[in-house]
């Protein structure tokens, strides 16, 4: 229990060091402090499909008030090779996944492409349904963060 602890605690760290980076790496092209940062979201609908979301993290002032994510533990660090293709298949939990490295992009039934760089962030809970189609895109191999999101 404290191991995962320490590791949910060491992973949500890294997230905010990783946030900060990606916000920052290109000072020209920085966004505004205001501009929110965004999470998106994958969940089954109504009609049985994945669908996305866009959900805004949203910071006070210079960062002070940091947005809360839900309670989690048992993080992963996870890699998988240029090309890769995960067919149709469904979140094995409730997670967000972090892109750490590496690019790759999230198809859903409707043909829509969502593209995953370095410093995106999903929040997987299409737990039911036909799901959706991952894949690793560009010739390096697309490094990510799962971390699984407890139901308390």
């Amino acid at each position: 229990m404290m191991k995962s602890t320490l590791l949910a605690g060491a992973a949500l760290l890294g997230l905010s060091g990783l946030i900060f980076a990606a916000q920052n790496s290109h000072p020209a092209t920085a966004a505004p402090a205001d501009k929110p940062f965004k999470i998106t979201r994958l969940y089954t609908g109504p009609d049985g499909q994945t669908h996305a979301e866009q959900i805004d993290v949203k910071f006070g002032p210079r960062g002070a008030d940091p947005f809360k994510l839900m309670a989690a533990s048992g993080a992963e660090i996870r890699r998988a090779a240029p090309g890769r293709v995960a067919d149709w298949h469904r979140a094995p939990r409730r997670q967000y996944v972090i892109t750490l490295s590496g690019h790759g992009e999230v198809e859903l039934i409707d043909h829509t492409k969502i593209e995953l760089g370095p410093g995106s962030i999903d929040l997987a809970e299409d737990l039911t349904g036909k799901g959706h189609i991952t894949r690793v895109i560009g010739n390096e191999e697309r490094v990510t963060l799962a971390i699984p999101v407890s139901d308390q």
